[in-house]
């Protein structure tokens, strides 16, 4: 089904020597890593302290209610515009611009978008929309609501990206009308409730979509201070103001194993075990979606689990270091000279003090996988939206080898990122006789899901 021929998917379209890849990916990562411990001695990401204030004209021009107010009638318009190709569209996904809408234009474009722009969907988001209009027509506040559960974090935005992707990855016919009906059915009957009960703070935490654009944001060179001042800041410092929220861990294991196992799926072993396996096909893609991301989760487990072994019960040290992104940025706050070792706290535990490392892993293999299905089939749903029938999609913008070294580039990178916030990290919360230490877990989990990204992209 075009809508969901992902990129290129094998060797002979991929000219790069295996050899030359993974010794690059190697030399990269462990060059970073070396460098950094013999360089790098004190934090310098200052989350969302950091950034140079826009003009003040920007800003107003931002946050005018005009501006909001135009960016959610867009993301309305939108969704009804799709909704009306699901219900009185052609049945095939060649010829209806709806499936496209979703996976291509949504699913992949909100990763350019956010990264451009920040959390967009945020402000497109048409079951905002629908809750506050809602609200109005009923005379409620839209941010009323009972407080949701303790912990009750990001898991509802995991639970939700996993339902996207199994929908994408091991449903029977992802792009059918009744398929994307059904699910978008589902996804705006949970969140409208969800909102009502818990009021729109509901959407920040649960709706898969927003948190996906929201993490993506991160590493985007415009941003908020704390204060609420539009800045160009640094992506590092972005990525260091990612709050350590429960469930954050769950979210990107499911976007690194859903993308993982995307790529594994084309594999001609994998496709002969789903057609001669006795449970069917659903039932074999889902069992090998739900490993992909269990070992994804499993190895980052492990790995924190041996980083709080190696880094000890001890303290981490200086005022703030363990409160969490920004904590510790003030004058003398880390290893500032003369500022002392401060007070004793107690260390925050790896799983969730890390978890900001495997976003630039995560959109590194976004980035990598979907590249050519966005530059190829996002101009053909535009072309099926303005009225075009069955159009062929453009001809390639980049050879295979530029492609090849882009994804190559794109996996790398992402973990070099990787490398780098974390490494910022541990010299922040741990005693400089163990920072460098505490991230060899970390060093391995990256050259592992290094080995399994480039496997996945040149096998």
């Amino acid at each position: 089904m075009t809508v969901l021929a992902h990129g290129i998917g094998s060797q002979h379209d991929l000219p790069l020597s295996p050899f030359y890849a993974f010794a690059g990916a190697f030399a990269a990562l462990l060059v970073s890593f070396l460098a950094l411990g013999l360089l790098w001695s004190r934090s310098r990401f200052r989350g969302d302290r950091a950034g140079r204030p826009l003009p003040a004209a920007l800003q107003r021009l931002a946050d005018a209610r005009a501006t909001r107010a135009a960016l959610r009638a867009l993301g309305l318009a939108a969704a009804l515009f799709v909704l009306l190709h699901l219900l009185l569209g052609p049945d095939d996904p060649d010829r209806n611009p709806a499936p496209g809408a979703v996976h291509v234009l949504l699913w992949v474009g909100l990763v350019p978008a956010s990264l451009l722009l920040g959390p967009v969907w945020r402000l497109l988001n048409p079951l905002r929309t629908v809750h506050r209009l809602l609200c109005r027509a009923l005379g409620r506040d839209p941010a009323a609501g009972r407080p949701l559960p303790s912990g009750t974090g990001l898991w509802p935005a995991a639970a939700g990206l996993l339902a996207y992707t199994w929908l994408e990855l091991a449903s029977p016919d992802p792009a059918s009308r009744p398929a994307l009906l059904a699910f978008l059915a589902l996804h705006t009957a949970v969140h409208l409730a969800g909102a009502a009960r818990h009021g729109e703070r509901w959407f920040a935490t649960a709706d898969a979509f927003e948190v996906y654009s929201t993490l993506l944001a991160h590493l985007s060179p415009l941003g908020r201070r704390r204060d609420g001042r539009l800045v160009l800041r640094s992506p590092f410092h972005g990525l260091d103001a990612t709050q350590q929220r429960p469930g954050l861990v769950a979210v990107l294991c499911v976007l690194l194993g859903s993308t993982a196992y995307d790529g594994f799926s084309d594999s001609p072993s994998w496709i002969t075990t789903v057609q001669n396996s006795a449970l069917g096909r659903t039932p074999t893609a889902t069992l090998g979606l739900l490993g992909a991301v269990a070992l994804a989760a499993g190895l980052y487990c492990l790995c924190a689990g041996a980083t709080r072994l190696i880094s000890g019960p001890g303290a981490a040290h200086g005022p703030g270091a363990a409160h969490g992104p920004g904590a510790a940025h003030g004058p003398g706050a880390a290893h500032g000279p003369g500022s002392g070792p401060g007070p004793a706290r107690r260390l925050p535990h790896p799983l969730t003090a890390f978890a900001h490392s495997l976003l630039p892993i995560a959109l590194g293999y976004l980035v990598a996988h979907y590249f050519t299905l966005l530059v190829t089939e996002g101009p053909r749903t535009f072309l099926l939206a303005l009225g075009a029938d069955d159009p062929a999609p453009p001809g390639p913008l980049l050879s295979a080898g530029a492609v090849a070294a882009l994804q190559v580039s794109a996996v790398v990178t992402g973990h070099v990122l990787g490398v780098v916030a974390a490494h910022d990290r541990s010299v922040r919360l741990f005693p400089p006789d163990r920072a460098v230490a505490g991230q060899l877990p970390l060093l391995v989990l990256m050259i592992a899901y290094t080995t399994g990204g480039l496997s996945l992209l040149l096998a």
